[in-house]
């Protein structure tokens, strides 16, 4: 159906975001290790969907899993509080954060890379300058929004960046037929820029929290857990009869299926545009 009652949602995410995306801003947890005795995970901060061996990579406060067969396996040795997190090719990852409390280095890594699917992991640029909670890639153009400073950074070769404005958001997309198209979701509603970040106006549409921009269309959660959906970049929208089971933390979408991060550490997917929800975890 299509989608009605913008204004009041408009209203509604400026009360709710903080339960439904306030992650970001979660103090680090007491326990030494992410997975919880109920086969949870705590304190995930992006997760993504690997196209080398269709897995789903979950970035968090101590590092990357990945989940396959109803378990969490730890990639690699790196225990990083991997908050900007994103998939950029087959065995690709970007990310950004802070180092592990033993690990020496500046308190921000600025953006780092693997080519090996998380297991190892290299520093490539702004080390000690940006802590990005948000990381998008399309292409070839990497965009990073900066937590300390609120600047939407740009780069193309990874390695020099450009401010292209300042942005309080919850989250971001970018089209992937076009690269300077990008939607942000924002306590004042959702926000469009068709110039790579640099300017933006409103959108329009429902009072989104969690955005996902895949090649067939575009995926949002909205702040009382409605996964709506466009299929004419952000013009229109419509919602399926369901509701995410608990309040989002990250988003992607992969084949046709929904995968979602909530704050308790439950990571869930939909086949169905989410009108049902399956556990990925024990």
């Amino acid at each position: 159906m299509a989608w009605i009652g913008v204004a009041v949602g408009v209203l509604l995410l400026v009360t709710a975001a903080a339960t439904a995306a306030g992650w970001r801003d979660d103090p680090a947890p007491s326990t030494a290790s992410t997975a919880s005795d109920n086969g949870r995970l705590s304190h995930v901060h992006g997760i993504g969907v690997n196209p080398a061996d269709g897995q789903l990579y979950v970035a968090t406060h101590h590092g990357v899993f990945r989940l396959s067969e109803m378990a969490a396996d730890r990639v690699g040795d790196g225990r990083q509080d991997t908050m900007g997190f994103t998939v950029s090719g087959p065995n690709e990852f970007l990310a950004s954060g802070h180092p592990a409390p033993d690990e020496d280095g500046p308190a921000r890594l600025g953006l780092i890379h693997s080519n090996d699917a998380g297991r190892s992991w290299q520093g490539l640029s702004l080390a000690g300058q940006a802590d990005f909670h948000l990381l998008r890639f399309s292409g070839g153009v990497v965009y990073g929004l900066d937590s300390s400073s609120g600047a939407l950074m740009a780069s193309s070769d990874r390695m020099t960046w450009e401010n292209r404005s300042t942005l309080e958001a919850h989250d971001l997309a970018v089209d992937p037929h076009r690269p300077g198209t990008l939607l942000a979701s924002t306590d004042q509603g959702l926000r469009r820029s068709i110039d790579g970040g640099r300017t933006w106006t409103p959108a329009g549409g429902p009072p989104a929290v969690l955005l996902h921009w895949s090649s067939r269309e575009l995926v949002a959660i909205t702040v009382d857990g409605t996964p709506v959906r466009s299929v004419d970049a952000a013009a229109t929208w419509s919602s399926a009869p369901g509701r995410a089971p608990g309040a989002a933390a990250a988003l992607t979408v992969h084949e046709n299926v929904i995968y979602l991060a909530t704050r308790d550490g439950r990571v869930l997917r939909s086949p169905d545009a989410g009108v049902t929800w399956q556990s990925m975890l024990p």
